[in-house]
C-alpha cells in the first residue's frame, strides 16, 4: 500500500495527487466518501485532480469528458476509455492506495513519456 496523505489533511470536495507514474488522485467527496483514480485523463494529458468533483463524477480540466470514481468508467467524448480504480485504505488516521493490477489506459504522449519512447 502506498501512503497519500492523513485524512484531516483531505477535505472533503478536494483531491491529493499521488506523484508516481503513472500519477494517482485521491478525491474525498462531500458524502465523506473516498476514492482512487489513474490522475491522467485517457484522452489528454490531463489531470483529473484539477478537475470538478460533483457527486461520484470528477469532470476533465481540460475537455469536459467525466469519470465515475466508483467504476472509472467515462460519460461522454472526448475520452473513450475509462481510468483504472484503486482500492483506499484509512488506517490510524492515513489514506493508503492499493493499486490497481489491472493496465492503465493512458493518451498515447503520456505512455510513450513513461516507456521513454518520442512521444
Amino acid at each position: 500500500m502506498i501512503p497519500a496523505c492523513p485524512l484531516a489533511d483531505l477535505p472533503r470536495g478536494e483531491a491529493f495527487r499521488l506523484e508516481i507514474d503513472p500519477p494517482v488522485s485521491v478525491f474525498h467527496t462531500e458524502d465523506g466518501e473516498l476514492f482512487a483514480i489513474d490522475d491522467t485523463c485517457t484522452h489528454q494529458d490531463a489531470s483529473l485532480a484539477d478537475g470538478w468533483v460533483e457527486d461520484c463524477w470528477v469532470e476533465c480540466p481540460l475537455h469536459a469528458s467525466k469519470f465515475n470514481l466508483k467504476t472509472g468508467a467515462v460519460d461522454a467524448p472526448p475520452a473513450k476509455l475509462p481510468v483504472r480504480t484503486h482500492e483506499v485504505v484509512v488506517e490510524d488516521g492515513m489514506i493508503y492506495v492499493r493499486l490497481s493490477e489491472a493496465a492503465p489506459n493512458l493518451p498515447h504522449c503520456v505512455a510513450a513519456r513513461l516507456a521513454g519512447a518520442p512521444a
